[in-house]
């Protein structure tokens, strides 16, 4: 069993305190507007929980996923503000399913830029 089924219940009921079960302690979590990758289970919680808030839009939907022993690929897309976003979230989990490395990919780049705007107003909140 992998934590995909149990991120995607998260993801649509928005409840993001079920998350601490997901992520590792080591988990390193790579966003699209820092380029230093945020090391730990804390400051990856921090940003998933940001990203619930900003990405909780109805538009928000996964497309298309790959899913193998340890790794997945889930594509999505949402609308903000009028920008069509497309984007990909790669996520890693060790042999005791916890997640161990969370990617986010995001095009276009106003989108990525929108992001940006919003994700920094929320992660001062979360």
């Amino acid at each position: 069993m992998n934590p995909i089924k149990e991120w995607h219940e998260i993801v649509k009921s928005g409840n993001t305190e079920k998350l601490s079960t997901l992520i590792d302690q080591d988990c390193i979590f790579y966003s699209p507007v820092v380029f230093r990758p945020q090391e730990g289970k804390e400051i990856t919680l921090k940003y998933l929980s940001a990203a619930a808030l900003v990405f909780g839009d109805e538009s928000f939907t996964y497309t298309k996923e790959i899913i193998n022993e340890n790794n997945a690929c889930l594509e999505f897309e949402l609308e903000l503000n009028n920008i069509k976003i497309n984007g990909v979230d790669l996520i890693s989990w060790n042999k005791e399913n916890k997640i161990i490395e969370f990617r986010v990919l995001i095009r276009p780049l106003k989108g990525v830029q929108l992001i940006h705007e919003l994700m920094g107003g929320t992660l001062e909140k979360v």
